[in-house]
């Protein structure tokens, strides 16, 4: 079995769609919360710059996140973020570098 995968993706709305971004995570992290491997998929609010959205992901392993890159959950998300976001997502796909306490210091 393959490591755990940490996904942080950034989502930048256009001004006025905030709430669209919100509502439309919110309905897809039901689904996603349900999804095989699925460990964390946790959505935040940047304090410090309104508008953009943080999502902490972490998944089971890489065929996890492969499996939720194609559910029907991810695909209804993009077409309801479609008109209110600002760019494109900016996703990182992250893996731990081991380091102090092995708790604390990975996701």
């Amino acid at each position: 079995m393959s490591d755990p995968v940490v996904v942080v993706a950034t989502i930048v709305a256009k001004p006025g769609q905030e709430e669209v971004v919100e509502k439309a995570v919110a309905a897809a992290q039901e689904a996603v919360h349900t999804e095989p491997g699925c460990l964390l998929y946790a959505f935040h609010r940047n304090l410090g710059k309104p508008g953009q959205y943080i999502m902490v992901e972490k998944w089971e392993s890489q065929e996890a996140l492969g499996v939720h890159g194609k559910a029907q959950a991810l695909r209804d998300l993009g077409a309801a973020l479609a008109d209110a976001v600002a760019a494109p997502l900016d996703v990182q796909v992250l893996a731990p570098v081991p380091g102090g306490d092995a708790t604390l210091g990975a996701l």
